[in-house]
């Protein structure tokens, strides 16, 4: 394998890092946005649907692009549906029951799935790019020794270049592979937390439709923003 071989080789796993890269910090700038707007738009649906006073009027607020909103929405479906479906007697009571959960669950999953998209690429490039700088450190390596033997001399003149591109792509798949692993582990945390708030609202939305006789009205939202109201 001659000089220019190994040159490209080396040259190849430093723009492929570099795609890497810009992937990576793609990726953490588009999740860091979805996670500010998911935790924003949680806390002003959680706060109206908390101040509502009553299952009803709760029902009847804005359906909110959020995942709790979109959570919430899912369980309310869901009992108006079971309305639609003509079993009014109380024997389908623990039918209702089981229907609601059935769709909450169904909803974190889906939520979560759609928090955990990207991750695994990040996952992967945080695995795989410090093995493909040395990858291109092996060839770098080659590369040196090629030039040595070519040239018949170890001096700094004919190994400086390779060695130090060697070094370089090195240098590179860790400092690639170091934000994807902190970024990955930190959207984890995130998912895993934000999962955790979602079980316990479902578990305050059952309780609230037991208390409702799990039938909530199908009802056309109304509006939660001051600005909205004024425009209504």
């Amino acid at each position: 394998m001659n000089g220019y071989s190994t040159h490209f080789i080396v040259q190849g796993a430093l723009w492929l890092l570099g795609i890497f890269s810009v992937v990576t910090w793609t990726l953490i700038l588009v999740k860091g946005v979805q996670a500010v707007r998911a935790a924003n738009g949680a806390r002003r649906y959680g706060s109206a649907f908390w101040a509502a006073r009553s299952f009803a009027t709760a029902a009847a607020l804005e359906r909110s692009e959020s995942p709790l909103g979109r959570l919430a929405a899912a369980g309310f479906d869901a009992l108006a549906d079971a309305d639609d479906s003509g079993a009014e007697d109380l024997e389908h009571s623990w039918s209702r029951h089981d229907l609601l959960e059935r769709h909450l669950r169904q909803q974190i999953q889906s939520e979560r799935r759609r928090a955990e998209a990207g991750l695994a690429v990040l996952a992967s490039i945080g695995s795989t790019a410090p093995f493909v700088g040395l990858f291109g450190t092996v060839f770098g390596i080659i590369h040196a020794l090629s030039a040595i033997s070519h040239a018949e001399s170890a001096s700094i003149a004919v190994v400086a270049g390779p060695i130090g591109e060697a070094l370089v792509a090195t240098g590179v798949g860790i400092a690639v592979a170091v934000p994807a692993v902190l970024a990955y582990n930190f959207f984890v945390r995130r998912v895993k937390g934000a999962a955790a708030d979602l079980d316990a609202f479902a578990t305050d939305f059952v309780t609230l439709a037991q208390k409702a006789s799990f039938r909530a009205p199908r009802l056309t939202p109304v509006a939660t923003d001051p600005l909205k109201k004024a425009l209504a």
